[in-house]
């Protein structure tokens, strides 16, 4: 922790974004730190401006949150802890704006599809915004707008908009999950399951990857993640980044890893922490 009275957390958005939302149930009682990139949130833990940095990984609607996998190893921080977030879709306008007032929203790309059926019910026409939060701040300071936005709740509270519709969002099974960070490694037993994330890049040898898999079905270990990518601008050099449920000092977790380190170039653990409440 750096020396600042009241720690703070980072996050990638302006204040009222999901992953706001993500600090506040994670981490209630520090200052949350907006950041402009995820580049911006690591170099806010490293410079000591925030205390961690609270990361999205993953969505169960878009998959692997983009350029996330390169940035972690890279990043000098250690995973803490997850969190897990549904992400439910606000129409929010300002004070006094009924419903029936607003035919135009903004919002994040990637929110605008997920409200497509309830836009279309009410005749709203959408267009693209940089970030959902950010645009709850900037209608909060139009007088007279009968304009809408689409974001979490959080961002209406904040910006001291008007929920209109909430919950609009077509699935209802929407979750992103977020990795807490910190400067310190911290592989302390805490509740139930164990989590350990790795990355590594499998040798230049034949069925390197079933060999290297091999040891984690040998001694039971339920591998939970596996997705590849690419570094370094090469379709050879692929890596690989896997969660596992266990902890490196449990026998059969240790003998995995040390099988594994056999049929790989590189091998490095960038967390060890609990399994949150919220994985499904």
């Amino acid at each position: 922790m750096n020396a600042q009275t009241t720690p703070r957390i980072a996050f990638q958005g302006a204040l009222g974004a999901y992953s706001h939302e993500a600090c506040l149930q994670a981490r209630p009682e520090m200052i949350p730190v907006p950041c402009t990139t995820f580049e911006g949130v690591i170099r806010a833990v490293r410079e000591g401006r925030a205390d961690l940095a609270m990361l999205p990984v993953e969505n169960t609607t878009y998959g692997r949150v983009a350029d996330i996998h390169r940035l972690l190893p890279e990043s000098g921080l250690h995973i803490i802890g997850e969190a897990f977030v549904r992400v439910r879709i606000a129409l929010m306008a300002r004070p006094g704006v009924a419903l029936g007032d607003v035919k135009h929203v903004r919002a994040h790309l990637v929110l605008l599809p997920q409200a497509r059926s309830f836009l279309d019910q009410h005749g709203i026409t959408s267009e693209p915004a940089a970030d959902s939060a950010g645009a709850a701040a900037e209608l909060a300071e139009i007088a007279g707008s009968t304009d809408g936005v689409l974001a979490s709740e959080v961002a209406a509270d904040i910006h001291g908009l008007e929920v209109l519709a909430r919950d609009i969002e077509d699935l209802d099974h929407n979750t992103t999950r977020f990795l807490l960070m910190s400067p310190e490694i911290d592989e302390t037993r805490r509740g139930g399951t164990m989590l350990t994330t790795f990355v590594f890049e499998v040798r230049n040898i034949p069925a390197a990857l079933y060999k290297a898999m091999g040891g984690f079905a040998t001694n039971g270990i339920n591998m939970t993640k596996l997705e590849s990518y690419m570094v370094g601008g090469s379709f050879t050099a692929t890596q690989f980044y896997a969660d596992i449920e266990g902890h490196p000092e449990d026998e059969d977790v240790a003998r995995a890893l040390e099988e594994l380190g056999y049929f790989t170039n590189m091998l490095e653990v960038l967390g060890v922490y609990p399994a949150s409440d919220g994985r499904g």
